[in-house]
């Protein structure tokens, strides 16, 4: 065999060839056999006996179970890349691919050709610059360089191929046969390392494809941008599909603008306008590498010429470097955050590797370049270079970062030549990590990551000097990273340990937000203010019963919104009102639909005067009514401003309860004087509606008594109504003027099921309240307006003990002041009457064991229905004040808790007074919370800490464990006072 001066034999000699073993030696022998048999010449196989040749081929079957795969597999191509100039090699490599466009057919049989020998070519070219790169042959950037080279041909073989069999089909119009992509408006631009020339051994190419729509030459009837997709489409598949001769490269197309949203290829005016309104800072930084590398030259670089101020503009403020900070995923890796180990550690996004010397140089020419065009280089080392020359930096600060650059890329070629991967990460196994230092040219681990461990500290300790002003755009040592194309794993790691069952629909949503999905994110000034509070704004969120749930609503909220600015503006300088707004989007469902469909109600949060003046009184929530329904066209229109009204001041409440400004019995009192003003306006307009309809009734009157939670002052957001309609007319009494004749009942009747539909039917602008009629003399069997004489009559000699006790929390809240009077009179009558204690307390332990029966639980946080909860209480209530009323009538009060307090003024409650009533103050309070944040039972398993903490401040407790096990001693309380008041009088 005659050697060349430039063969790739005779240029090995590399002081990190790979280490072997007596197995690889051997195998390299049976190389040797095998080449024999395959009849290859002897003078070409006497170059196996060379000393570095069995040095490299042996150290590459030892550590490289691809590259041994390749290598076996085509032994005479072994020897001739070794008996071959490399750089020669290489150029041939490429010039064959080239060929491979006209060669091949335009037809199916043609595309699978065009595959099987594209594929060919690059495992000749992977086998080719391995033995370049392991033997010491070429430099890293030369292997970079000969990947790039290659994959820039291989894509433009696909191009060129696919526009020949699109002009053979007809569909495209080509102008010159030999290269008919030239002038096509068609742009394929290169990204990243591919963009920049530094490719690594497997790595992913990242492309953006792009076309000029002016400039398509298709068939009259093709739309443009169907082939075009069509064409970029076959072109991935002919990069990266798998076949039995494996594949070119992986291709992504993940880069382009909005991937989620747009085609594989889009026009370059849709592009523009992408950039141009809506592009994110770790786009621009992206954009430093793009480079043309197929299709239309000139339109690609018009096109990157165009998009320069987008890249390179003349100012940049801080929040926009700290956007792009964010794009580094160990982030808080210059904060001390854990040191660097070598095992497991990842080459590129680990601390001091590959990332922050490209960030390194990246932050600075987006600083800078816009100043300084000479700064706008792809090459990171180049870049670096400018950065010394314009004074930037230090020139040992340059030289250590180019070297720590080169070691580490030639590390990550090893790395991924062992599986043909895509990986850089190190091994965890410590027999995989020794084998890997061997194949590495090192004799020992422990050598091996001495030396490694040397180059990422000292890339580590550079990139903390240049960042470490930035602000920390993690939370609690969390590293939540939204930029860039791909999930970042340590983000979705994060994420997972914070609650949230979808980290990755999490990355998406708020990558939406950063994309300018939303108006109030479309400007880069919202997405900059968005940047520096998103890891508060998601822990928050996060802090909630269901991070996912409350994402999605802080989400639909943003939607909601015309602007951002402000909004993020006061988040960013109010950390309270930031977790107020997470609390009540994750806590609280029927505020958080408020807050997504009314945004003024957001104002009212946002505005500190507003949310902390006083609850509005009943007057002032009558001249509030009155205000929205001024101008009403007719009872719909009434219905819906009653409905917005009343939804925007139920949600007020209820932001003032999460955010601690008032107690349990301010806020029952407050939901109740709310739905009282709105019964009372419903009732008259109702009532209105109603004689234009149907007519008068001369002398007829009607009222609405409250029972239950409304009827106490007790209202919680989740309350319905209970609710009975009296009325009252003279015996002989019809309706006059209406369309219809109807008796005084049926009219009644008819009246009570409008106002029942007037305050509970669904509109647009959503419900009201569900009401309960049920608590009406004779229940679902008796009317639904009942006659006051009847009600008097049913009461006084008809009525079962548990209606009595209903009874004790009735009130008179809307209808006609004279019969107002009488139903209450009737009502004090009924409750002041003597009873028969035995007999009393008899009945009600009877009805507390057919609730217990049917609803019992022992479940503590089923607050009303456990043993010792609120049926206990009331039961203990209201048996007391029908037991003391006839006697001292002053006992008598509408609200539990204000009820216990009479008995015990009145000194039928003993020693059990104060702590009966604490008890029953805890229930309350705690009732108000959980029912303005669950929609279903309270799983403390699943609760957030913030709620928690919530529970923990009302119980004033120091944890959640103290808070349970003081919930089941109130309980207990209760339980033992019902037993001595209710239970001992009955046996």
């Amino acid at each position: 065999m005659t050697t060349n001066f430039g063969s790739l034999i005779s240029r090995l000699g590399s002081d990190k060839s790979p280490r072997s073993d007596a197995a690889a030696l051997s195998r390299v022998a049976e190389l040797k056999a095998a080449a024999v048999k395959s009849n290859v010449d002897a003078a070409d196989i006497a170059c196996l006996d060379n000393a570095e040749v069995v040095t490299l081929l042996a150290g590459i079957d030892a550590g490289s179970p691809y590259l041994r795969m390749l290598v076996n597999r085509d032994p005479a191509l072994v020897l001739s890349l070794l008996r071959d100039d490399p750089d020669v090699r290489l150029h041939n490599i490429v010039l064959q691919l080239q060929a491979l466009a006209e060669a091949c057919p335009t037809n199916a049989a043609g595309f699978r050709q065009l595959m099987s020998e594209a594929r060919r070519l690059k495992c000749e070219a992977a086998l080719l610059i391995a033995f370049a790169d392991l033997g010491g042959v070429w430099t890293v950037d030369a292997v970079m360089q000969a990947l790039t080279r290659v994959a820039d041909c291989a894509v433009q073989t696909g191009i060129r191929y696919l526009f020949r069999a699109a002009a053979a089909r007809g569909a495209w119009l080509s102008t010159d046969e030999t290269s008919p992509e030239a002038d096509s408006g068609f742009i394929v631009l290169a990204m990243g390392k591919h963009g920049a020339h530094e490719l690594n051994y497997s790595s992913d190419i990242d492309l953006i494809v792009l076309f000029d729509r002016d400039k398509a030459r298709v068939r009259e009837g093709v739309e443009p941008q169907q082939l075009f997709v069509r064409i970029t489409r076959d072109l991935v598949r002919y990069m990266q599909e798998r076949t039995s001769d494996g594949y070119i490269f992986r291709t992504d197309l993940r880069l382009r603008p909005d991937p989620g949203a747009t085609q594989v290829a889009m026009s370059t005016n849709a592009a523009l306008s992408y950039y141009e309104s809506v592009g994110q800072n770790w786009e621009r930084a992206a954009m430093i590498k793009a480079r043309v590398i197929a299709g239309d030259f000139e339109a690609g670089q018009s096109f990157l010429d165009e998009l320069g101020p987008f890249i390179w503009r003349k100012y940049l403020d801080f929040a926009a470097i700290a956007d792009i900070h964010a794009m580094k995923r160990q982030i808080h890796a210059y904060r001390g955050f854990g040191a660097i180990a070598v095992t497991g550690h990842n080459l590129k996004l680990g601390r001091g590797g590959i990332r922050e010397i490209e960030f390194f140089a990246q932050t600075q020419q987006l600083i800078a370049g816009g100043r300084q065009p000479e700064l706008r280089v792809r090459q990171t080392c180049a870049v670096l270079d400018r950065l010394l020359e314009r004074g930037w930096i230090e020139s040992h600060v340059r030289y250590e970062l180019q070297a720590a650059y080169g070691k580490l890329r030639w590390v990550e070629h090893r790395l991924q030549m062992v599986a043909d991967e895509q990986t850089q990460t190190l091994p965890r196994d410590p027999e995989a990590l020794t084998r890997f230092a061997r194949f590495c040219g090192f004799d020992t681990v422990e050598a091996f990551e001495a030396h490694l461990r040397e180059i990422l500290e000292t890339v580590q300790s550079h990139y903390a000097a240049l960042f470490e002003d930035v602000p920390e755009l993690t939370k609690d040592g969390q590293n939540l990273v939204f930029a860039g194309n791909q999930d970042d794993p340590d983000t979705l790691a994060a994420l997972s340990r914070l609650g949230f069952a979808e980290p990755s629909r999490a990355i998406e949503i708020v990558g939406n937000w950063h994309r300018g999905r939303y108006r109030a994110t479309r400007s880069a000034a919202v997405r900059e203010r968005l940047t520096v509070i998103q890891p508060h704004l998601v822990t928050a969120l996060a802090d909630t019963i269901d991070p996912d749930a409350a994402l999605l609503a802080f989400d639909r909220l943003l939607a909601q919104l015309p602007a951002g600015v402000q909004f993020f503006a006061v988040l960013r300088a109010n950390p309270a009102l930031l977790r107020l707004i997470a609390t009540i989007v994750g806590s609280a469902p029927r505020l958080a639909e408020v807050l997504g469909r009314r945004r003024r109600v957001l104002d009212a949060v946002l505005d500190p005067q507003l949310i902390s003046d006083a609850l509005p009184s009943r007057d002032e929530l009558t001249a509030l009514l009155d205000q929205a329904l001024a101008g009403s066209e007719d009872l719909q229109t009434s219905l819906d401003r009653v409905r917005i009204l009343g939804s925007e001041q139920s949600f007020l409440i209820g932001v003032r309860i999460l955010a601690g400004m008032i107690s349990a019995a301010e806020a029952g009192l407050a939901y109740a004087r709310l739905a009282e003003a709105i019964i009372a306006k419903l009732h008259a307009v109702v009532v209105d509606d109603f004689v234009i309809r149907n007519g008068r009734i001369a002398g007829g009157e009607s009222v609405v008594i409250a029972m239950g939670k409304l009827g106490g002052g007790e209202m919680t957001a989740a309350s319905d109504l209970d609710l009975i309609l009296i009325y009252d007319a003279p015996a002989d009494a019809v309706p006059t003027g209406g369309d219809r004749p109807l008796t005084v009942p049926e009219y009644f009747g008819r009246l009570t099921q409008r106002l029942i539909t007037a305050l509970s039917a669904p509109t647009a602008e959503g419900q009201l309240y569900d009401v309960d009629m049920r608590l009406r003399p004779s229940g679902q069997k008796g009317p639904l307006a009942v006659r006051f004489a009847s009600f008097e009559t049913y009461q006084k000699s008809d009525a079962w003990t548990w209606e009595h006790m209903a009874l004790t929390r009735a009130r008179v809240v809307a209808g006609d002041p004279s019969l107002a009077k009488r139903v209450e009179a009737a009502i004090g009558a009924v409750l002041t009457s003597p009873r028969d204690r035995e007999s009393l307390a008899r009945d009600v332990r009877e009805m507390r064991a057919r609730v217990a029966k049917e609803k019992g639980t022992d479940n503590i946080w089923d607050l009303k229905q456990v043993r010792g909860g609120l049926v206990d209480l009331e039961f203990t209530a209201q048996f007391l004040q029908l037991a003391h009323a006839a006697r001292t009538p002053e006992v008598l009060h509408q609200s539990t808790l204000q009820a216990l307090s009479n008995l015990d003024g009145a000194g039928h409650i003993g020693d059990r007074g104060p702590d009966l009533i604490e008890a029953g103050r805890l229930l309350h309070e705690l009732t108000q919370i959980l029912r303005l944040c669950f929609d279903g039972p309270f799983e403390p398993e699943r609760a957030p800490d913030g709620l928690k903490r919530v529970i923990c401040d009302i119980a004033n407790l120091p944890t959640f464990a103290h808070v349970e096990t003081h919930l089941k001693d109130v309980q207990a309380t209760i339980a033992a006072a019902f037993d001595h008041f209710v239970q001992s009088q009955a046996e």
